[in-house]
């Protein structure tokens, strides 16, 4: 029994780490810097952290397969391209409505998960997305009375793909890997991850100075631990033994952590509307561990 609740809170503690990642990245743009340049820190951190961790574990670079060698490749081309479209989004959209779209990943994730397993969501999966996406528009204090036909149709799309992209990664990080260890895993994700970032965003803080003389390197391991070691590994980890769909409703945890992150840290306001969605996502999340731990009981009982 433990067990099995131990790796649906790993993915929790997985998403809230990437919860604390906008606010992070929000000082670091007061402080002067591009959130580029934070996104590329970060990243460029987190794989120096995952190689440390791979020396000092005396990994071996293990032999792969074509299978394998893609699977990891993909899961770091996702990693890196939802930083740089949900990055892209909050360009030409309040963060209120981006994060929203973000999070569409929820049930995109579930309709995935069913195509490839060819099944019907189960009925608490079905009620614990609707939660989720009713909690999700309140959290993130969205105004309903608002006129959304002022945005641009760019930021639509760059949000919507960021939705698609994490949806996506959680479905590769479904697939265990054999032959390879949770901390190589990670190596290769973030050094994957690290390449595409360092293509699209700001790959110069290598040679300009700024990561070191300016400091922006303590954003950087922040950011590179909380957004990229951590997840990866807890991610890669747990979600083989849960499946991509319910890591979907798991990972819905991030958006309270924002919220709440966002108020201790950069002083935001908070409303009781964001109050009740953090509540209501909360019990989403919960929802499907706790109606299988029930059906697990009854079942149980059934048999003796």
């Amino acid at each position: 029994m433990k067990t099995k609740i131990i790796y649906p809170l790993l993915i929790i503690v997985a998403a809230s780490s990437y919860g604390i990642l906008s606010t992070v990245i929000k000082v670091a743009m007061g402080r002067g810097f591009t959130s580029d340049e934070a996104v590329t820190s970060q990243y460029l951190i987190g794989f120096f952290l995952a190689l440390v961790c791979f020396i000092l574990t005396k990994g071996k670079i293990p032999k792969l397969g074509k299978k394998e060698f893609m699977l990891l490749l993909f899961a770091g081309i996702f990693t890196g391209t939802t930083g740089i479209v949900y990055g892209k989004s909050l360009n030409y959209l309040p963060a209120s409505l981006a994060v929203v779209l973000l999070f569409q990943f929820t049930w995109i994730g579930m309709l995935i998960d069913c195509i490839l397993r060819k099944r019907w969501p189960s009925r608490h999966e079905a009620i614990s997305l609707a939660i989720l996406f009713v909690g999700t528009l309140l959290a993130a204090g969205v105004a309903f009375e608002a006129d959304l036909s002022n945005f641009q149709w760019k930021g639509w799309l760059f949000g919507f793909c960021s939705a698609i992209s994490f949806a996506i990664f959680l479905q590769i990080n479904s697939r265990s890997i054999e032959g390879i260890t949770t901390i190589e895993r990670t190596l290769f994700t973030s050094f994957f991850a690290l390449v595409l970032i360092s293509i699209f965003l700001s790959p110069e803080i290598l040679w300009n100075g700024i990561l070191i003389r300016e400091g922006l390197w303590q954003f950087g391991l922040v950011l590179g631990f909380f957004g990229t070691i951590l997840p990866i590994f807890l991610l890669a980890f747990a979600v083989p033994k849960v499946g991509g769909g319910i890591a979907s409703i798991l990972s819905a945890m991030e958006l309270p952590v924002a919220v709440f992150a966002s108020v201790i840290v950069l002083h935001e306001a908070i409303t009781w509307l964001q109050i009740i969605g953090i509540v209501l996502i909360l019990w989403g999340i919960a929802l499907p561990t706790m109606l299988s731990e029930k059906q697990l009981k009854k079942l149980q009982k059934e048999k003796q």
